[in-house]
Parts: C-alpha cells; structure tokens; sequence
C-alpha cells in the first residue's frame, strides 16, 4: 500500500523504536525509482520498503544507520554510472537526490498516523533545517527540501460480483482504491469472495440509483451478469461525475446499448464518448486474471492522468 510507510513510522512513534526515513527528492535521466520514493531503515540492517535496491539503496543504507548513530540528518547525490552501480547491474545512467532523516518517528504518532489513514487531502515536508512539518504549522518563509501532497485513494464501484470482480477487487485494494462491489446476488457479494477491505452491498440494482456518491475521485466499472444489468447500471452511472467509467462486452455490444441510448435520449453522443467498452487496455487478454490485468492497468492510467 502506498501508505505503507506512514503506518510503519506511526507504530514505531508509538514504540519508540528508532528509525532513519530515506526520500528520494529528486532524480535525472534514469532512475530505479521515482521523486517521492521513501524507504526506513533500522539499526540492526532491516530496511521497509525500497528506493530502488541494489548498490543505491545499500549506499542509502549505510548512510541512514550511521545517521542513527549521529543523530544527523544529511542529503545524498548519486550518480548511477558504470563505477557506481556495475557489481548489482544497476547503470541507469541518471542521478538521484534525497534526504536521510534519523529518529523521523519523534514526529510523533498522530502525525504520520494522520498521513497514514488519508481521510482528506494533506500536505508535509522537510524543511531547509531538515525539520519535518505539516504544510499548515510551517513558517511562512519557510524553505522545503521536499513536499509532498498525500490524496485519500480513488474510489473504484464494481458493478457485479462475478469472477471478473472477485478478479479485479483484491488488485484494485492492494493498487490503492477504496473498493466497493454491489450486486443482487448475497452469494456471491460476500467476503468469502472478497478481501474484508471490500465493502459489498446486496440491494436490488434499482437502489444502486439511491447511494450517496463520493467526493472524492471515483472509478466505475461495470460486469454485472448480463447485457440488461449493465445497461441498467450504465443507465445511472453515465449521468454521474465518474472520472472514468469501464463496461466489460464486444464492440458489438457497446454499439447496440450506446444506439439505444443516444435514441432513446438516455444519454448524449457526448457522454457516450466517456464509457470504456470494451473496458481495460489491449493485451490480447483471454483468461479471467489477464482480463483484470488489463482492467486494473486502464484504471491505473487514468488515475495518473488526474494528477
């Protein structure tokens, strides 16, 4: 999970285990990971997560642990070239800068907690004195090292609890969206089929109409048992501010509900343009786990296109 480390530092606010947080701030040319990679190190050689393993993340490493020793924050500037990177296979060729910052969980619970949960947009960074800040309680002169905004994750509505949802679902939570799966069928909608971060609701599809939509960027894909549930599902959704909306089917099926209801003045040419069908990015895909594959790798892209 993205917010895998801002949960690791919460808990170790809370033990009082003392921990060194790698950032990447920011990288040229060719890189193993991307500006805002975070990594923790500890002491006895553990490291959570990764900034790109091999030779630069064992140089980060032995940094960080001698940070913890010192109790100094410090900044690094790597070049990944042949001298560098040749023994692990790591010659990108580009140049990576961070911040190592000691005994980051004195910052204390609440505030990585708070970064962890995401319940509403937020924004923290490291100040030019390597202090650690909320974007609100800094000085308004305040210069930053790096500053990242963290996003509460992207609702994805599956409409249907078949095995292209029981397929799509457990990816989806482990990509990041807050998932929930609707469908008639008790069944199937349930979490035998389903990880428990899934929320499932088992109403006849007319009361799909009713629930609340979230504020916050939402997804929608469509794989109910058959053409007249999605077209029943589509019928609501397609008027509804979705930043994406995927429908499983043929070009020929997409053709014949998307006629009917530009025809029947259900929806305009215009809002038909937005629907994904049939959804997810060709792969040539056969199988029901190449079929989530491809759905959850559109979702992917259009979620970065947002931001």
């Amino acid at each position: 999970m993205r917010d895998s480390v801002f949960h690791i530092l919460a808990e170790a606010a809370r033990t009082g285990e003392r921990v060194a947080l790698g950032i990447i701030t920011g990288v040229k040319g060719s890189s193993p990971q991307k500006v805002g990679a975070k990594a923790l190190f500890y002491s006895d050689g553990r490291i959570e997560s990764t900034l790109g393993g091999g030779c630069l993340e064992a140089e980060v490493q032995q940094r960080a642990i001698r940070s913890l020793q010192t109790n100094e924050c410090s900044k690094f500037d790597l070049v990944l070239d042949h001298d560098f990177g040749w023994d692990d296979g790591l010659i990108c060729g580009g140049k990576v800068f961070g911040l190592i910052l000691p005994n980051a969980q004195d910052k204390g619970e609440r505030f990585w907690r708070e970064l962890a949960e995401r319940n509403a947009e937020r924004t923290w960074a490291v100040t030019d004195d390597f202090s650690i800040v909320g974007i609100d309680d800094a000085d308004s002169g305040s210069v930053f090292l790096y500053q990242e905004i963290i996003h509460p994750p992207c609702n994805l509505w599956i409409a249907g609890a078949g095995h292209i949802a029981q397929a799509v679902a457990p990816f989806a939570v482990q990509l990041d969206f807050k998932v929930s799966v609707f469908d008639d069928r008790p069944a199937l909608a349930n979490h035998r089929f389903f990880p428990e971060a899934v929320h499932i609701s088992t109403e006849d599809w007319s009361k799909l109409a009713t629930r609340p939509f979230p504020g916050k960027p939402t997804f929608g894909l469509i794989v109910t048992r058959g053409h007249r549930h999605d077209a029943l599902v589509l019928r609501d959704w397609i008027q509804k501010p979705f930043a994406f909306v995927g429908m499983i089917g043929s070009a020929r099926k997409a053709r014949i509900i998307f006629d009917h209801f530009v025809e029947e003045k259900i929806a305009t040419a215009e809002q038909i343009q937005r629907i994904a069908c049939p959804v997810g990015i060709d792969i040539d895909s056969k199988t029901v786990a190449e079929i989530a594959v491809s759905i959850v790798a559109q979702l992917i892209e259009k979620r970065a296109g947002l931001r």
